[in-house]
């Protein structure tokens, strides 16, 4: 599913690529950490089930997968996943075809972002019925970890040893390994069964911003935290993106509607310094997004603004040197 394109161009001083050119393709680098894009669709992915009349079902080169970040350690081989998805079995084909590491263990740990649809049902992959892994680290908030206790068939999982549930506590780092610090933060948004965190990934040169879901911008101002803050702190960040604007899904006021939408977050940003913009890059895109669509109204409307729409197989290297964002020469689209 994951097929890549060419470079990225990429805006902004901070993001360019070093002598890269349209047609030219970069591999992931194999001499430090580095984080890369599996998914980047909202939770029912693109096309979306029950569209049946979806042409985009058969053209693979416009399907999307659920939105999901890889991360690589090439010195160790060890790599992690940010939440497991309806799409698991094809984005651990690609992230241990980006690592280029072991067999086994399957993935080194997954960190879980919340319980909503598009972000854990993957771990039933790693059950009996499948994979059958053995004490694959799940890192976790307290009530996404006692979500996954006491509730199946998840508690399977734990009680038969596939995974471990390892603690996340919210603005505390945690060291997956050497260099490589992964930071919960907690954002608003639905929390039926579990909090909802973003998170933050530290390598030795350059830092990531991963945030899928919030409700507003407003609402993270009011826990005292502001956006333009977070995107500061980072080299590159990944928002949620779900619409572009109201009026996107027919007959329906989406005014209400539990996202920013993007267009909402282009007025909000426009203060902001064109290398703070280059560092946005929306993911999370409902099946109705017309961004999906390169070179739609919307997506040139989000380039015009200085950010853009993150690519599947897109990598940033997490350590100092060479390009901060690109794309590799065998994964995404």
């Amino acid at each position: 599913m994951l097929r890549f394109a060419a470079c990225l161009v990429v805006l902004g001083s901070l993001l360019a690529l070093a002598g890269c050119t349209v047609g030219q393709t970069v591999s992931a680098p194999r001499d430090a950490p580095f984080t890369i894009v599996l998914g980047i669709a909202q939770d029912g992915g693109v096309p979306q089930a029950g569209s049946f009349g979806d042409p985009r079902w058969d053209t693979p080169a416009d399907q999307r997968s659920v939105v999901c970040l890889g991360i690589v350690d090439p010195t160790s081989g060890k790599r992690w996943m940010i939440d497991a998805t309806p799409d698991f079995p094809r984005q651990l084909l690609e992230l241990h075809r980006a690592s280029g590491g072991p067999m086994r263990p399957v993935v080194d740990g997954i960190l879980l972002t919340h319980a909503h649809m598009g972000h854990y049902p993957g771990l039933l992959y790693l059950g009996k019925e499948s994979i059958g892994a053995s004490r694959v680290p799940v890192h976790a908030m307290p009530r996404m970890q006692a979500f996954l206790e006491q509730n199946g068939p998840w508690s399977q999982l734990v009680s038969l040893g596939n995974i471990t549930l390892v603690p996340l506590v919210a603005d505390a780092p945690a060291e997956l390994a050497p260099g490589i610090a992964v930071t919960p933060i907690v954002v608003p948004h639905r929390q039926e069964f579990s909090e909802t965190v973003a998170f933050r990934i530290v390598g030795a040169g350059r830092s990531v911003l991963w945030m899928p879901d919030i409700d507003s911008w407003a609402e993270l101002d009011a826990m005292g935290v502001r956006i333009e803050d977070l995107i500061a702190s980072v080299d590159v960040a990944y928002l949620d993106g779900t619409f572009f604007a109201n009026g996107e899904i027919p007959g329906r006021d989406m005014s209400g509607f539990p996202h920013p939408f993007i267009s909402a977050s282009i007025e909000r940003f426009a203060a902001l310094p064109r290398e703070e913009r280059a560092k946005v890059r929306f993911i999370h895109l409902n099946h109705t997004n017309p961004a999906l669509r390169a070179g739609s109204d919307a997506e040139r409307a989000i380039r015009a603004a200085g950010m853009s729409v993150a690519r599947e197989g897109e990598f940033v290297r997490l350590g100092a040197g060479g390009a901060a964002v690109a794309a590799s020469t065998s994964h995404g689209r």
